[in-house]
């Protein structure tokens, strides 16, 4: 179990990324990640590509998107189908529609459900 001062952290960064608030949902998660044991570390880490991937969609960069987006499945893959009440297994679903629809060109990405 993450001590407490991560899961709130968790919870605000988990947060930012529902409003949208991609750059600072990584800025928070970051500091989750770094502070994280190393066990935990990938998952945090995912997620920060998860935020960070749906921010450079936002900025028009596709190859960063999609390098983010792919960071971020082999990093919370391992943790599926659930860890630390997040639904692992949902997130990935929506990494993989993510990369279909910049694979297909686009940058329109539908807002991440976490």
């Amino acid at each position: 179990m993450a001590p407490l001062a991560a899961c709130v952290s968790l919870e605000a960064g988990l947060d930012l990324i529902r409003r949208g608030e991609y750059f600072a949902a990584h800025e928070v998660l970051e500091d989750v990640w770094r502070a994280a044991e190393p066990a935990e570390r990938d998952f945090y880490r995912g997620l920060v590509h998860v935020a960070v991937a749906w921010y450079q969609a936002g900025r028009g960069n596709r190859v960063g998107c999609e390098r983010q987006l792919e960071k971020a499945a082999r990093r919370l893959g391992p943790y599926a189908p659930e860890h630390e009440g997040v639904d692992v297994a949902s997130v990935l679903e929506q990494v993989a529609a993510a990369q279909a629809v910049a694979a297909a060109g686009s940058l329109d990405l539908p807002a991440p459900r976490v």
